[in-house]
């Protein structure tokens, strides 16, 4: 004991906590110079004991952060104590590690112009934080890829699928079409639940506020399971309180969400018995209205001591839950959340192999009718549709997506043309006029971004067409990115007729300019012709199904080259556009092209020689429109 009393009093235990200390240890002067380090800055640093003694502490700063760096410093003198000072020193192997240091001022203690600074290595920290916001970075890009793949073909099948129902008496044939809805919405619900997790988690799903009636909301939702009840051969029953015939405000897309979660559970855990879904005016007081929501099952049941789990994430009442009856597991998840988030509380009673009760509990402002959203555009008719004359310019890569949304134009009597890359899209804007652009993002050759910005770029007034982004990418992220583009709106696939017609007619208001178009037609230079025939005949003994066969690939084949040449062009990959002037350079001889043979020949020699680049873009231009020209007439002669 006597010993270890000596041991303080000489202050021998200084060298364990300080010189051999796994913490690095600096006295520095109010002027950075370094007066002290202990030994720990050879592990850390890999300098040697006493190296950097009368070194300048500022030197060994990262550079691009010095100057914040030297802020801090001067700040800190004028404390008695800082905490977590970070920085990045210099390392003997020149690399930069990241320290964090608290300093001891020496003027308030010793009056003494210097500092002590207890520094440690904080490098794991910082790359763990950076790995953490790159997982982030990949969870969100994994959520926009698996959003646009999967909504890509629900797209074309709902909508299609929407479309025939309206032309089909069959009673089979709707049964067949009902089933191709429902497989279609199940995959809906799922990416839907998927991307909903995430905006709630990230604090970013907003709430609507709008009028609706649960009277006329309720039924059409209770009518998209009775085809699977009667398959199932359950009964599946409403029941709706005659106090709740009134405005409710509110969020009615997230209440049909819970709904459809909810039914959609009962209906999928059901065999034999029946589904009754009841909603009730619990309380009407100060202009509120708690609606009590319960969706009764004779199903499976759950066990008790799962009741408590079944709101988690990716979690469902058994594994083999998963195995039978499918499903991601964020059905409840989401409700539980969303429930929460419009103020209400969600709870279950259940008994093992006799069945649910799931019930809901939430407040509504009750409304007026002219809170009520607007009437469906299918009302309308087809004279007295806004849509009739509207000029539209499509762009979209996907067959089934093109033909969906041109059905719906031409039901309202629009005027539509199609592009299946941005590059085609900004040539048909260049020849022609149109109302409203609709513009799909993930395009080959030149997207949807892109050419939203080459679009703005362009004389007025054809710089300020409205576009509308209809894209699979669908989170928060996506729609902003759509707008610093420069586009207008944004319209999440799949999309039904009255999405669109909302988007136009009501949000933007577009109203067809029928004298724009007609000055832009009148104004166009029409009737040259970049081909001659003759030199076919001739070579082919006017054999017309040979010639009709090299017309036919010369449509086909040009126009796809002519883009790759063109963006290979904004690139400056010149030796790649010489080789596709090169490619298509017969095409021209054969088809009796003189001018635009000389033309090929000219972009083929300066591309391969890079002569006068700084013009060569604007020549390939003029050139593709000539041969697109050519293109639309040799169409012409095949009818």
């Amino acid at each position: 004991m006597k010993n270890l009393e000596q041991y303080v009093r000489k202050g021998s235990f200084y060298k364990s906590v300080v010189d051999d200390g796994s913490d690095i240890i600096f006295i520095v002067d109010f002027d950075g110079k370094i007066l002290y380090h202990n030994n720990a800055v050879r592990k850390t640093l890999g300098y040697r004991a006493n190296s950097l003694v009368s070194k300048h502490f500022f030197d060994y700063v990262l550079p691009d952060s010095r100057d914040e760096f030297l802020k801090s410093f001067k700040q800190i003198q004028r404390k008695a104590y800082s905490q977590k000072i970070e920085f990045q020193f210099l390392c003997k192997d020149r690399s930069y590690r990241f320290l964090e240091f608290n300093a001891i001022n020496l003027k308030n203690q010793e009056n003494l112009n210097g500092l002590i600074l207890d520094c440690r290595d904080i490098t794991q920290r910082k790359e763990d934080a950076a790995e953490l916001i790159r997982l982030q970075k990949a969870k969100e890009q994994f959520l926009a890829n698996i959003s646009h793949e999967i909504r890509t073909p629900i797209n074309g099948i709902a909508g299609l699928a929407n479309l025939l129902h309206q032309n089909l008496q069959s009673d089979d044939l709707s049964a067949y079409l009902n089933a191709i809805q429902h497989s279609a919405e199940n995959l809906k619900v799922i990416i839907n639940d998927i991307l909903d997790l995430s905006a709630i988690e990230s604090g970013k799903l907003k709430l609507e506020k709008i009028g609706f009636n649960l009277h006329d909301l309720l039924p059409p939702l209770i009518n998209t399971f009775s085809y699977q009840a009667k398959e199932k051969k359950i009964s599946l029953n409403h029941e709706i309180d005659p106090k709740l015939n009134t405005i409710l405000l509110g969020d009615p897309v997230r209440l049909n969400q819970i709904l459809i979660n909810l039914i959609g559970n009962a209906v999928k855990f059901t065999n034999n018995g029946s589904i009754t879904v009841k909603c009730t005016a619990d309380l009407i007081q100060r202009n509120v209205c708690w609606v009590r929501l319960e969706v009764i099952d004779t199903g499976v049941g759950i066990a008790q001591e799962k009741l408590d789990t079944i709101f988690e994430s990716f979690s469902q009442a058994d594994a083999s839950v998963t195995r039978r009856y499918g499903g991601t597991g964020l059905g409840l998840t989401i409700v539980r959340q969303l429930v929460e988030l419009q103020h209400g509380k969600i709870t279950v009673e259940s008994i093992e192999h006799q069945g649910s009760t799931f019930r809901v509990i939430m407040p509504y402002t009750v409304g007026k009718a002219r809170n009520l959203k607007q009437v469906s555009n299918e009302t309308i008719t087809s004279e007295q549709h806004p849509g009739k004359s509207m000029r539209v310019l499509l762009v979209e890569d996907n067959d089934i997506n093109r033909l969906y949304a041109k059905s719906i134009l031409k039901n309202w009597q629009s005027e539509t043309e199609t592009a299946e890359n941005g590059l085609v899209a900004i040539e048909k804007l260049k020849s022609g006029w149109f109302d409203v652009v609709l513009m799909d993002v993930q395009m080959p050759v030149m997207d949807g971004y892109e050419t939203t910005k080459a679009i703005r770029q362009m004389t007025a007034p054809k710089n300020a067409v409205p576009i509308i982004a209809l894209t699979a990418n669908a989170t928060k992220s996506d729609a902003d990115k759509c707008l610093a583009a420069g586009m207008d709106n944004f319209l999440p696939k799949p999309f039904t007729p009255d999405d669109l017609y909302r988007k136009l007619f009501i949000e933007l208001k577009i109203i067809p300019n029928k004298e724009a178009y007609w000055k832009e037609s009148k104004d166009k230079n029409q009737g040259l012709i970049y081909y001659d025939l003759n030199y076919l005949r001739g070579v082919s003994g006017n054999n017309q199904e040979f010639m009709r066969d090299m017309i036919e690939t010369f449509i086909s084949s040009i126009p796809p080259i002519l883009d790759d040449m063109a963006a290979n062009a904004m690139i400056e990959n010149w030796e790649k556009v010489g080789n596709l002037a090169h490619q298509i350079k017969p095409s021209f001889i054969l088809m009796g092209a003189g001018i635009l043979k000389e033309q090929v020949i000219d972009i083929e020699k300066r591309a391969k020689t890079k002569t006068n680049t700084s013009t060569l873009k604007k020549a390939i231009d003029q050139f593709r429109d000539k041969c697109l020209s050519a293109v639309d007439s040799l169409s012409n002669e095949l009818i």
